[in-house]
C-alpha cells in the first residue's frame, strides 16, 4: 500500500478538489420564523362556568398545530405565498408539497403555549412570505373551528328535539287515552273497602226486605181473616147515569199511596230503579182495576138493574180497608227493598270485576308513566343543552375562547442557515482521504507487490525454483527520495488548501 501512495494522494487530490468546489458553489439558504403565544386563559373562562360549553382549548390548539401542515392547508398556503406561479405539471406542484412540508417545521411547548414557524428557502422574500401565510392559517383555523363545531352541535340538538318532542306528544297521547279508556276502572279507591261498604249495606237492605216481607204475609193473613161489609149505594143509579164521578175508596186510597211512594222513590232514584218500576207497574194494576169497576157501574146504570156495590164503605169496616192500605205499602216496601238489594248485589259484582282488571291496567299504567317520563327527561336535558350551545356560540361570538398573539412576527435571518460549511468542510477532507487510501489499496490488491519468496509461493501456490537479488543503485534512491517529497509536499499542500479553506469560511464568510 506504501508503494501506492501517490495515487492515493491523487485520489484524495481529486476528491478534496470536487468536495471543496461543490462546497462552494452550494446555495445559500435563509430561515424564516415567527412565534404566536395562544392565550387560553380568558376572563369569561370562569364567569361562565356551568353555563355554557368550554371545550379544552389547550388539547385543540395542540391538535391544531400537528394538523397544521395537513394536505388541504399546504394547498391553501402554495395559493396565499403564490408559490405555484411557475407549476406547470402535476409532476411539479407535488414536488412543491413536498418541498414545503419538508423545510416547514411547527414546534412549542406545551406548557406555555407559545409555538414557533419555522421555513428555510434560497428565497428570503419567499420564506417570509411562506411564514406570514401558514401562521395567518394557524390563526384562523383556531378561531372558526370552535364555531363551526357550535354550529354542527347546535343544528344536531335541533334534529333531536324534534324528534323527542314527536316522541313525547306520542306518549302524553297514549297516557290521556289510556286514562280516559279506563277512568272508571282507575277510579274508586281501595276496592276491599269499597266491597266492604257494599256488602254492610246489602246485609242491612236484606234484613230490611225479610222483615217489610215478613210484615206484608202477616197483613196477607190478617186481611184473609177479615170479612168486607158489602152495602147498596143509594145514590148509585143518579150518579151513574149523570156521570159524575163514581168514589171507589178503597182503590182510590191504594192508588194515593202508592202515588206518595212514587213521588218519594222518584226523588232518590231515577225511572230505571227497579223500585220505581214496580211501584209504577203496582200503580198501573190499581188504575186499571178501577176502570173495570167504573165501567161495570156504567153498563148497570144502563141497563137499569141496580148491582150490589163492590165498594167498601169505610164507615161499616174500616179495619178491612185500612189493612188493604198497609198491604198496599208493605208491598211497595218489599219491591223497593228487593231492587235496592239486587242494586248492591250488581254494584259489588261490578267492583269485584274491576278489582280483578285493576293489577293489569296499574301495570299498564306505570308502563306508560315510565315511557313518558323518560322521553320527558330527555326532552328536558336537551332543551338545557340547546341553551348551552346557544349561550356558547354567543360567547364565541362576543369574546374569544383562545387569543392568538403574535410575539415576533414573520421575518428572514440574514446569515444563512444551510448549507454548514464548516461541517461540510470536516466531512470533505474525512472523505478525501479516506478515498486516498481506498485507492492506494485497491491499486495494491489489483497489482501487488511481493517482499519475499515465501509470499510469492503462498500467493502463486506454485513452487519457486529462485530469487534475485536487486542492488540499490544511487538511482534507486534517488527515485525514493522524489517520491517521497512528491507524497509528503501533496500532502502537505492538501491540509493547506483545506486550512485555507477554513479560515476563508471563519473570517470572511462569517464576516459578510
Amino acid at each position: 500500500m506504501w508503494r501506492r501512495r501517490l495515487i492515493g494522494l491523487a485520489a484524495a487530490w481529486v476528491v478534496a478538489i470536487a468536495g471543496l468546489v461543490a462546497l462552494a458553489v452550494a446555495p445559500d439558504k435563509y430561515q424564516a420564523s415567527a412565534r404566536v403565544f395562544v392565550d387560553t386563559q380568558s376572563v369569561l373562562k370562569p364567569l361562565m362556568s356551568g353555563l355554557a360549553v368550554q371545550p379544552n382549548v389547550e388539547q385543540q390548539v395542540r391538535m391544531l398545530s400537528r394538523t397544521l401542515l395537513s394536505r388541504p392547508n399546504v394547498d391553501k398556503l402554495i395559493r396565499m405565498a403564490d408559490l405555484d406561479l411557475d407549476v406547470k405539471t402535476p409532476e411539479q406542484r407535488e414536488a412543491l408539497v413536498e418541498r414545503l412540508i419538508k423545510n416547514l417545521s411547527i414546534s412549542g411547548s406545551p406548557g406555555d403555549n407559545l409555538y414557533t414557524i419555522k421555513y428555510v428557502d434560497q428565497n428570503t422574500a419567499r420564506a417570509k412570505r411562506v411564514v406570514d401565510a401558514l401562521l395567518t392559517i394557524f390563526v384562523e383555523s383556531g378561531l372558526g373551528g370552535n364555531r363551526r363545531d357550535t354550529q354542527k352541535a347546535q343544528q344536531f340538538i335541533e334534529q333531536q328535539i324534534q324528534e323527542y318532542e314527536r316522541k313525547l306528544q306520542e306518549a302524553e297521547r297514549r297516557l290521556k287515552d289510556f286514562k280516559l279508556r279506563n277512568l272508571e276502572q282507575m277510579g274508586g279507591g281501595n276496592a276491599i273497602e269499597t266491597i266492604g261498604g257494599l256488602e254492610a249495606q246489602l246485609a242491612t237492605t236484606k234484613i230490611d226486605l225479610r222483615a217489610a216481607m215478613q210484615s206484608r204475609d202477616a197483613l196477607k193473613k190478617e186481611l184473609a181473616g177479615e170479612e168486607p161489609v158489602l152495602m147498596g149505594d143509594p145514590d148509585f143509579d143518579t150518579n151513574a147515569k149523570s156521570g159524575s164521578t163514581i168514589s171507589i175508596p178503597e182503590v182510590d186510597g191504594r192508588i194515593s199511596s202508592l202515588k206518595s211512594k212514587l213521588d218519594e222513590l222518584l226523588r232518590n232514584f231515577t225511572e230505571q230503579h227497579p223500585d220505581v218500576v214496580s211501584t209504577k207497574r203496582l200503580l198501573a194494576d190499581l188504575e186499571r182495576e178501577r176502570e173495570q169497576i167504573v165501567e161495570e157501574r156504567k153498563k148497570s146504570a144502563q141497563s137499569g138493574k141496580r148491582p150490589v156495590a163492590r165498594t167498601f164503605n169505610p164507615d161499616r169496616n174500616p179495619v178491612y180497608q185500612q189493612l188493604k192500605v198497609s198491604l198496599a205499602d208493605a208491598e211497595a216496601n218489599a219491591a223497593a227493598l228487593r231492587g235496592k238489594a239486587d242494586e248492591l248485589q250488581r254494584r259489588i259484582e261490578e267492583v269485584r270485576s274491576r278489582a280483578r282488571m285493576r293489577p293489569e291496567l296499574e301495570e299498564e299504567l306505570v308502563q306508560l308513566n315510565r315511557d313518558y317520563n323518560v322521553q320527558k327527561s330527555n326532552y328536558d336535558n336537551l332543551l338545557g343543552r340547546r341553551e348551552s350551545a346557544m349561550m356558547t356560540g354567543q360567547l364565541e361570538q362576543s369574546a374569544s375562547v383562545a387569543d392568538f398573539r403574535i410575539i415576533d412576527p414573520p421575518r428572514v435571518s440574514n446569515k444563512p442557515v444551510a448549507p454548514n460549511r464548516l461541517l461540510l468542510l470536516g466531512a470533505v477532507v474525512g472523505v478525501s482521504l479516506g478515498a486516498g487510501a481506498v485507492a492506494a489499496l485497491a491499486y495494491s490488491q489489483l497489482f501487488p507487490v511481493f517482499h519475499s519468496l515465501k509470499g510469492l509461493r503462498k500467493a502463486l501456490q506454485r513452487p519457486v525454483l529462485g530469487a534475485i537479488s536487486m542492488q540499490d543503485g544511487p538511482s534507486s534512491r534517488r527515485r525514493r527520495r522524489v517520491s517521497n517529497v512528491v507524497f509528503f509536499g501533496g500532502l502537505a499542500g492538501l491540509f493547506a488548501a483545506f486550512g485555507s479553506a477554513l479560515v476563508f469560511l471563519m473570517f470572511v464568510v462569517r464576516a459578510v
